[in-house]
């Protein structure tokens, strides 16, 4: 059984993190090294990913510990740029463990398809035609994907969206319900809204031109609840009291004001999407529904609540949608994206999807509570001197040097950098 807790892993070196990994993942030999190694997606596989390669970028990659999700402990692997991003979730990981970790929950693996029909002149008339012949479509869908008949999923319902005033006249949508199983299922849906498309034209003698997939996945969503005692979120500054009232208030900002959700919602992201990379989905997709999703209301909002429980804990929610897969795609090819799910040892993409919004959940929680109480900067500057120092120019036993000074003199920044590099080593 895997334990997620990583006691004293930022004093490691990145070997000694990766040896602790793999060992906890059960990574092989093989996987061991190819973690360990730059370059490991290789050129010619790189080059049947995507068109005109001329090589690879690399992000880091590393893992944040302490998830407990469901009650299992979770090793989470993240590719992301960012400094701060992997400690603070980790350790809001950490503090949830006192209360149970996070919980989770998910629907189904639900997607639309989008079926574009103009030039009709009886719009709701054509709708109930195409709800008519309901159950031949569903048939003509599910006959291009035996496979996934076969797994369990398919083309479930579909549905009439009907707009009878626009500047082109009226339009209707017929919306193919499809459950992609364990794919994030754009090239399923596609494909069933290409194979349909010319029978809804006889069906309602009008012109179908866009057969795409929504990103809006409203009928896939993750859902995750976390809970902190005050007791738990006690610091020396501050009491645990004040930092869940400081919490509040900031998300209640979120929740009233969409430049704030804006950036709420960044936060969010920022622990999403470092899942969503590592593990090869679509994380352009993710984000086109989170910020969708978070407007379905009319307005733009948070799509986390925080709220105070009878007893006084702070509880969090969130609920998003989560379009990702454990097949096709990157997911399949890319080695790295192979071993991250590995490493997480998750086995369904509800599962995954759940992780994800875990994350994002604790990292929303890490941003509210340094905005309530120290302020962003101190903590996330910390985290960041260590880029600060290289970019000053600082190589070798010079960094950690450069790294200490700045943020004892609280004055994370080149020219400071620079300045002490210039001068002389006092220690």
């Amino acid at each position: 059984m895997i334990d997620s807790k990583l006691p004293n892993f930022r004093a490691m070196s990145p070997a000694q993190r990766l040896s602790h990994i793999a060992q906890a993942a059960g990574l092989d030999d093989a996987e061991h090294a190819l973690l360990a190694r730059p370059g490991a997606l290789p050129l010619d596989t790189a080059n049947g990913m995507i068109e005109n390669v001329v090589g690879t970028f690399e992000l880091p990659m590393a893992v944040a510990g302490y998830f407990q999700i469901n009650g299992r402990d979770v090793l989470v692997p993240m590719a992301v740029e960012e400094p701060s991003i992997v400690a603070a979730a980790s350790y809001m990981a950490k503090l949830a463990r006192e209360a149970g970790g996070f919980r989770t929950s998910s629907t189904g693996p639900l997607m639309r398809a989008q079926v574009q029909v103009v030039g009709v002149s009886d719009p709701y008339g054509a709708r109930l035609a195409i709800l008519k012949h309901r159950d031949e479509l569903i048939d003509m869908a599910n006959a291009r994907d035996k496979v996934l008949i076969g797994l369990g999923g398919g083309c479930r319902d579909i549905e009439v969206h009907v707009f009878p005033d626009t500047p082109r006249g009226a339009m209707i949508v017929a919306h193919l319900i499809v459950d992609v199983r364990d794919a994030m299922g754009a090239n399923t849906v596609n494909t069933m809204a290409e194979t349909v498309a010319g029978r809804i034209e006889e069906i309602t003698g009008g012109k179908v031109r866009l057969r795409i997939l929504s990103n809006l996945a409203d009928l896939r969503l993750a859902r995750a609840q976390v809970r902190y005692s005050a007791a738990t979120l006690q610091s020396k500054e501050y009491s645990g009291e004040d930092v869940i009232a400081g919490v509040v208030d900031a998300y209640l900002f979120a929740a009233i004001d969409p430049y704030r959700a804006a950036t709420h919602n960044k936060g969010i992201m920022n622990g999403i999407d470092p899942v969503i990379v590592a593990t090869g989905n679509d994380w352009r997709a993710v984000e086109a529904g989170a910020h969708a999703y978070a407007s379905r209301g009319g307005r733009y909002t948070s799509l986390t609540t925080w709220e105070v429980a009878n007893n006084g804990d702070l509880v969090g929610t969130i609920e998003m949608p989560m379009p990702v897969g454990l097949v096709g795609g990157a997911t399949k090819t890319h080695p790295l994206a192979r071993l991250a799910l590995k490493i997480m040892n998750v086995k369904s993409a509800q599962e995954l999807g759940e992780i994800a919004v875990a994350v994002g959940l604790a990292q929303n929680m890490g941003a509210l509570r340094a905005l309530s109480t120290e302020g962003i900067q101190r903590g996330h500057m910390a985290l960041h001197a260590r880029n600060i120092a290289l970019a000053a120019g600082a190589s070798g036993a010079d960094i950690d040097w450069v790294v200490k000074k700045m943020v004892a003199a609280r004055n994370v920044s080149v020219d400071y950098g620079m300045t002490l590099l210039q001068g002389p080593r006092d220690e």
